[in-house]
């Protein structure tokens, strides 16, 4: 998840600072340049004169932005470029004195809820959470496919089997079992106390006053969807990596196994490779796409710098000096999912020799 920190006060400043201590140091910060004194010089942040402009580049750039003011400023500066909560950007206001932590923006699919619950239990500050199903205390379909790294489909469905949960109505999962991940997401499902029922053939019209989610392969959802029906299908995990030259096989898939697992994933779980094209002829790297069944795609030097300004993405001088690009593993993995984007699962990590980004495309 890549987030970007706001402020605008020496107050929302300290504050901000202490919430990407929360994150773990994985956001960018950004203050005004008038306050540029007053940040201490260890920290790296960067600096804008006009907020509107930061906020514009950001709304596009980053999966996350969290933003220390007041709620009617943040609301006055995102409105120009909300399109859409399955590719919006989640947005968070928190308060200067770290009272209040409130979802915005993308509550499920963005993931803006679970942010600021995680947020405020870090600070200690109240989190306000308004999207309905979550202040009766069901579970949204759309919620479920945020954790699960689905895409709902089609979007109308999603408030209509919403409405259908807070009038007292109950939803059927139905799980393919042609799905490679299908025990993965029976076991969370069962873990957030919904139960499955898995079919192979084609199901049955939904009866009258039933609804129901079907979790399927992208293929599987007809080009009309029934009423009363939101189908899940499984977003493209993807793998952007990096690695020094010689790196044997064995550490990649290491690298690769260690990265998934930190987001509570199997290794199995990608579906594809994207690298630099310096390392085009890397025997290990292919060897690992060979092991693992995944295509590898590479990606020309010019192709990852557009990633990196689009994005606004950090480089490593050393990288850079290298290949003549300062970032291969999240810009790869930006480039393999196209103009939709993806949401960063897990930013730029190093393992060892090897660099991995994984990304879950939109």
């Amino acid at each position: 998840m890549r987030t970007a920190l706001f402020a605008l006060t020496t107050g929302g400043i300290r504050l901000a600072l202490h919430l990407y201590d929360a994150l773990d140091s994985a956001g960018t910060l950004f203050f005004p340049e008038r306050l540029r004194g007053h940040v201490p010089a260890e920290c790296e942040a960067q600096y804008f004169r006009r907020l509107a402009d930061a906020i514009r580049d950001a709304f596009g750039r980053y999966d996350t932005l969290v933003c220390v003011m007041a709620t009617g400023i943040v609301v006055r500066m995102i409105a120009p470029y909300i399109d859409s909560k399955l590719y919006d950007p989640a947005v968070l206001v928190f308060d200067e004195q770290g009272r209040h932590g409130i979802s915005l923006l993308s509550g499920h699919v963005g993931g803006a809820n679970a942010c600021t619950q995680k947020l405020c239990a870090a600070i200690g500050a109240d989190p306000v959470i308004t999207t309905a199903t979550d202040v009766t205390g069901v579970r949204a379909p759309d919620a479920v496919a945020a954790r699960l790294a689905l895409r709902p489909v089609p979007k109308a469905a999603i408030q209509v089997l919403n409405t259908a949960l807070l009038e007292g109505k109950h939803i059927d999962y139905f799980l393919d079992a042609a799905l490679t991940q299908c025990d993965f997401y029976e076991a969370e499902l069962r873990g957030a106390h919904i139960s499955t029922v898995r079919f192979r053939e084609e199901l049955s019209p939904v009866e009258e006053g039933r609804y129901r989610v079907i979790i399927t392969l992208p293929e599987r959802v007809p080009a009309e969807v029934p009423d009363r029906t939101l189908y899940l299908t499984p977003r493209r995990l993807i793998a952007g990596v990096g690695c020094r030259a010689g790196v044997p096989e064995d550490d990649i898939l290491r690298a690769l196994n260690e990265a998934c697992g930190q987001i509570g994933r199997n290794v199995s779980c990608i579906d594809l490779l994207a690298s630099t094209e310096v390392k085009r002829e890397e025997e290990g790297l292919l060897a690992a796409a060979r092991t693992l069944g995944r295509e590898i795609i590479f990606y020309t030097r010019g192709e990852l710098a557009h990633m990196v300004e689009r994005y606004g993405l950090k480089e490593s001088d050393f990288v850079k000096r290298t290949i003549g690009v300062g970032n291969v593993s999240e810009a790869a993995a930006l480039c393999a999912a196209g103009n939709n984007g993806g949401r960063m699962a897990l930013g730029r990590t190093v393992l060892g020799k090897v660099t991995v980004a994984l990304l879950w495309e939109k």
